[in-house]
């Protein structure tokens, strides 16, 4: 069953919502720029015992929120932005539950299997999610690095998922060109997803009503769970209640 999953995004040292396709060196389009630090959200998911949330530190000036998130609630919260094999312990230690890693796992636009066996050797395999947030392009969706900013060349399709699904816990999927917009899921990706991945995924980007958990769940058939950002009260939005989730996972 498609569960909601939650999630805190921090820019710049302060929890936000940002248009994702829009974030580059100098900032980004931003939905929503909360009052209140990271650990409020991270107390607020542990009260509900919202499972399976990430902290998503997008670019630098974000470590010391990102702590303060994964103290609040030890072993409830995935850590992901920068992660490498240097520092991924490190989170781990200060009660991720899970690292997730992207940009680290491509050398010049390439994916090295010896950066995944490097990492996987810190992790292990139960503590490690590959994060394949990606683009549409006109031959697929290509995983995106590098703040989204860079396509690489490997797709996200079936084999690509069943290749990496022995080396991780779960796979996290951003839809880079709809996140933030708040105009609808990118329903083919959830599809194709819902098909093809035989480990936990979240998806996440474009959500914007208790109707897209419906979809989602119809869409892959209950494989999928899916993240709620921008359209959440609790972040400045209109579309659904962080109450509605919580009875939609506890239904």
């Amino acid at each position: 069953m498609t569960q909601f999953r939650p999630c805190i995004d921090l820019h710049q040292g302060q929890v936000k919502q940002i248009v994702g396709g829009s974030l580059n060196e100098s900032g980004a389009d931003t939905n929503f720029v909360s009052t209140y630090d990271a650990a409020y959200y991270a107390e607020l998911y542990k009260t509900h015992q919202l499972l399976g949330g990430h902290v998503i530190a997008l670019g630098p000036g974000n470590k010391e929120q990102a702590l303060k998130a994964l103290t609040a609630w030890p072993g409830g919260l995935q850590f992901g932005g920068g992660v490498n094999n240097s520092n991924a312990e490190e989170f781990l230690r200060a009660g991720a539950s899970h690292v997730i890693v992207t940009s680290y796992l491509f050398v010049d636009g390439q994916f090295s299997w010896e950066r995944l066996e490097t990492i996987k050797a810190v992790t292990g395999v139960e503590r490690l999610i590959l994060d394949l947030s990606c683009r549409r392009t006109e031959s697929g969706w290509h995983i995106a690095t590098d703040r989204w900013q860079t396509v690489t060349d490997m797709e996200v399709n079936a084999e690509t998922l069943s290749e990496l699904a022995s080396h991780c816990a779960e796979f996290l999927i951003h839809a880079a060109d709809v996140e933030g917009l708040q105009g609808g899921i990118d329903e083919d990706l959830v599809k194709l997803l819902g098909e093809s991945c035989t480990i936990p995924v979240t998806y996440a980007g474009g959500a914007r009503s208790l109707d897209d958990l419906k979809l989602v769940e119809h869409l892959s058939g209950g494989e999928v769970d899916l993240t709620i950002g921008s359209a959440l009260d609790v972040f400045g939005g209109s579309g659904v209640t962080l109450n509605e989730c919580i009875e939609w996972n506890n239904r």
